[in-house]
């Protein structure tokens, strides 16, 4: 393994995990049990200094970005959606009714995510590949429709006040962890073939509203943003009211359609122009 990482480098210097495990060998003084002493890359403390911020952009933007080239990931179909709609067999216990009456697009979102994946896989896996923010609800049947077509899926989590680990069906090596929002919601957008967006709260409003902000003001190519839900979207959202006051344009309700099944979503995409079918 070490002749094979050896042959790819570009260059024959010292490689920085060999200076780390010298380092750890070090004779014992005060002088290298000083913080100044330690290898700067190798400084937890050092590396969440406030000064370092831009640093810990970077390094949150990079890593994701170096797996996913490794794995030869090329676009990816987006999923957004509330992490409290159950799935239908558990909708008894929703919170609310509107909840339970929800759960239909658990079983939507998972059957699309089988179905893209089903494109992904013919495609090597490196397109159209199902991309949620990890978590339970909507995001969980994302990656649960991905795992039972036999292909891989991202999840793009982050961290909370509340305890939330990654839901099962995501990809282990796939499975990102976040501090920064913006940086997430880059990562969210820079491969994006589509964007699916179910009912939600704050955070897919979140998603939605900044995903059409950057395809209406020119900062991202269009693609289509497919809304579930037409009853659930115009009670909580007057789209019409926005253009009818002057602070949208009427063109702008075109960057999104409804869509109410797995099968109207795969058929908008499939047939969006300039799409190209692996």
């Amino acid at each position: 393994m070490k002749e094979k990482e050896d042959r790819e480098r570009a260059h024959t210097l010292t490689h920085s995990d060999e200076d780390m495990q010298r380092a750890d060998k070090m004779a014992d003084t005060p002088q290298t049990r000083a913080p100044a002493y330690r290898l700067a890359f190798a400084d937890q403390d050092f590396l969440l200094r406030e000064e370092l911020r831009p640093v810990r952009f970077q390094l949150e933007l990079l890593k994701p970005q170096v797996i996913l080239d490794e794995r030869g990931i090329e676009s990816t179909v987006v999923m957004f959606g509330g992490a409290r709609i159950p799935e239908p067999s558990k909708s008894d216990s929703a919170r609310t009714s509107t909840l339970a009456e929800l759960s239909k697009y658990y079983e939507q979102a998972r059957r699309f995510a089988y179905m893209m994946t089903q494109r992904s896989l013919e495609a090597y896996g490196r397109e159209y590949v199902i991309c949620t923010g990890g978590g339970p609800g909507v995001m969980e049947a994302g990656n649960l429709g991905a795992h039972e077509a036999g292909g891989q899926s991202i999840g793009l989590n982050i961290v909370l006040p509340h305890e939330q680990a990654p839901n099962e069906y995501v990809t282990p090596d796939l499975s990102f962890n976040f501090h920064y929002f913006a940086i997430r919601k880059m990562h969210f957008l820079m491969r994006a073939r589509a964007v699916t967006v179910f009912p939600g709260g704050f955070g897919t409003l979140d998603e939605l509203f900044e995903t059409l902000t950057l395809i209406q003001t020119q900062r991202m190519k269009p693609i289509p943003v497919l809304l579930f839900g037409k009853d659930f979207w115009d009670r909580i959202i007057d789209w019409k009211a926005l253009a009818g006051a002057g602070t949208i344009s009427d063109e702008d309700l075109d960057l999104f359609r409804y869509v109410e099944t797995a099968d109207e979503a795969v058929g908008i995409i499939d047939n969006w122009q300039g799409a190209t079918r692996p």
